[in-house]
């Protein structure tokens, strides 16, 4: 088995594992600060809106030997409005005005081509009035809304409430660091990025359930037993899918990351960019949230529960009888930090040797003849064994 699985089953089985749970208001200050960090940059610089939003025209040209920089000077010039300028593979240029009419789309073509020394009638025009625009950005926020609302409804359903509010914190938490990044890198918002907004926020949403799932799981009859609080039991849920989320991201990232920098970067793709940045941000944000705001929020809710709280008091005090047993026997504390006696995924095992419903605190176990015996739980001293007692010495008996 590789090292990477090794390690996942270990995970899985709970021998080893990250205090996620713990640290949870560490992770919740970064994510804090990461989310102003993008209000305050969406708020000073904005959105780059493509002309499907606020309307304009595309010019499209057939090769030219003129430069980037050049062609951009040269249409800003003409139409007095901002163009976004990228070069085609075939050597052309494709050109967005912004808040350009039919009537001096017209002027600002015949002008490009004379002075680009092109065919204007060789020269692709398609114009985009402002209201389609509207009726797309309208749309998108309509389609926007309608999915939080289902998932809002399908995991209140399939899990409880408390879930689905967790997962739509997280959710927002995905949307807002991505629509900040795209207003830091400046990079033009297309309806390809709303499609890739959606496509993040449902793999986002897919990646929260799998951990909800294990916990549900773990979870069942967790007052029944006094080994573990929930918020422990939860933990255990993210680390044995741990590896499965890395796994996972990482073979999504990868060919998003191929089509960011080597098709947008290298290759001069640019209008990959739009689509591209949205889904590389938002997997990535996305495997973060499920682990380090997802699950810790559902904790946090279930903690503030009259039965969770009374829960985590018959752990502690459960937990302090036995180190205080440990100490009058002589031994240490026989800690149990990565949740010895739970099976796969943080479930809550019965023990057999607990007809009390999971107290292991060794006051006792049954005897052969059904009575309580002291002394045989987790404190008892192991005797030495008497194989080879006295070997090679003289028995005493005369031969």
């Amino acid at each position: 088995m590789s090292r990477l699985g090794n390690l996942g089953a270990r995970l899985y089985r709970g021998e080893v594992g990250y205090d996620f749970i713990g640290k949870r208001k560490f992770w919740y200050g970064v994510s804090i600060l990461i989310t102003i960090t993008a209000i305050v940059g969406l708020a000073v610089r904005g959105l780059n809106m493509g002309i499907e939003f606020e309307g304009g025209a595309v010019l499209t040209t057939p090769k030219t030997s003129a430069s980037v920089q050049h062609t951009t000077e040269l249409v800003e010039k003409t139409s007095g409005e901002k163009a976004i300028v990228q070069q085609l593979g075939n050597g052309g240029m494709r050109i967005q005005i912004a808040g350009l009419d039919t009537d001096r789309s017209t002027e600002v073509k015949e002008k490009v081509a004379g002075d680009l020394k092109v065919d204007p009638n060789d020269i692709d025009t398609q114009l985009v009035g402002p209201s389609w625009g509207e009726q797309i950005a309208s749309k998108a926020w309509l389609g926007l809304g309608i999915f939080m609302v289902l998932v809002v409804i399908y995991l209140a359903i399939a899990f409880e409430w408390r879930m689905a509010l967790a997962a739509l914190i997280a959710l927002i938490h995905d949307l807002t660091i991505t629509v900040g990044i795209y207003s830091l890198v400046g990079f033009e918002v297309t309806p390809g990025t709303v499609i890739g907004l959606l496509t993040i926020l449902g793999y986002s949403l897919y990646d929260t359930v799998v951990v909800f799932d294990g916990l549900r799981e773990g979870s069942r009859g967790v007052t029944k037993q006094t080994r573990f609080t929930y918020s422990e039991i939860a933990n255990r849920s993210i680390n044995s899918t741990l590896v499965r989320s890395i796994n996972t991201t990482v073979v999504a990232l990868l060919p998003v990351a191929g089509l960011l920098f080597i098709g947008g970067g290298l290759l001069g793709g640019g209008m990959l960019n739009d689509i591209a940045l949205s889904l590389f941000v938002g997997l990535a944000a996305g495997a973060y949230s499920s682990i380090f705001i997802a699950t810790p929020l559902v904790a946090d809710f279930k903690e503030r529960e009259p039965q969770m709280k009374a829960l985590a008091k018959r752990v502690r005090a459960k937990r302090l009888k036995a180190e205080e047993r440990d100490d009058q026997d002589g031994y240490g504390p026989q800690d149990d930090p990565q949740g010895q006696g739970a099976g796969p995924g943080g479930a809550v095992v019965a023990d057999p040797d607990d007809p009390d419903g999971g107290d292991t605190s060794g006051a006792g176990v049954v005897g052969p003849r059904g009575q309580r015996e002291p002394g045989a739980g987790r404190g008892q001293r192991r005797q030495a064994s008497s194989r080879g007692r006295g070997h090679g010495r003289p028995s005493g008996k005369r031969r």
